[in-house]
């Protein structure tokens, strides 16, 4: 487990500069093309290239969300250090997909004061309305985790050039079906931000995958779930 670039601890990426993340949105819904100071691939990258300075060939690989693009392009970059993949609450980028509700973008995007407590509830909010309706959202869990990570590192214009990484990457489809290596997709039934659609073309598209679709389960992980996930990503890791 390791911090992307620019969030948590991880270097920061200051000569980006704040990005206009809404006229990006909206250039892309016009079909235009919008550019970034980085790419998934160069997150990718990173991520080869911390385990040559750790000196570790080759691992099984899991990635959520965002990070489940990541972990795609990783194997499909670099399949000679890759052992298996496992892609949690994910999405290939393809267009033709459903995207994610209105009411999941309103709440997504909507500003809010930089100010720690309006952060903390915020991430609150938002946890609740992604979290899905087969299991109970323990809010002072999810405010106790969201201040820690406000305190550990709050820093927006890293999270807004990560999202402008992902409009740039496109569409990850004919790309990952070249992964060869055992790959598990885990996804929620419900999940607003990347519909369930998105993790089964990811399945269909990597052969020989495995799916695991969780009923009642949104864009979380529920702890009700971490035993049935971690049992699952070992099953697959054993292919190997």
């Amino acid at each position: 487990i390791f911090d992307n670039r620019d969030v948590g601890l991880s270097s920061k990426c200051d000569e980006g500069g704040k990005p206009d993340l809404m006229g990006a949105i909206m250039a892309v819904q016009r079909g235009e093309s919008v550019e970034a100071p980085y790419s998934l691939d160069d997150m990718a990258d990173d991520s080869v290239g911390l385990l040559d300075i750790l000196d570790i060939e080759q691992v099984h690989i899991c990635g959520a969300s965002v990070g489940g693009m990541i972990a795609q392009t990783i194997a499909y970059r670099h399949p000679s250090r890759v052992l298996s993949l496992t892609s949690i609450m994910s999405t290939t980028g393809n267009p033709d997909l459903p995207q994610m509700t209105q009411k999941a973008a309103e709440i997504f995007f909507l500003p809010v004061p930089p100010e720690r407590d309006a952060q903390i509830e915020n991430q609150v909010r938002v946890g609740k309305f992604i979290y899905g309706s087969g299991f109970t959202f323990n809010e002072e869990r999810q405010r106790s985790f969201a201040a820690r990570s406000f305190d550990r590192c709050f820093y927006p214009s890293g999270v807004e050039r990560q999202m402008l990484a992902i409009m740039v990457q496109g569409n990850l489809k004919e790309k990952i079906s070249t992964i060869k290596v055992p790959t598990l997709v885990i996804h929620g039934r419900e999940d607003p931000l990347y519909p369930v659609e998105c993790g089964i073309e990811i399945a269909e598209t990597i052969q020989g995958s495995e799916l695991i679709i969780i009923e009642g389960m949104g864009h979380s992980l529920p702890p009700e779930v971490f035993n049935l996930i971690s049992d699952a990503i070992k099953r697959n890791a054993s292919k190997a």
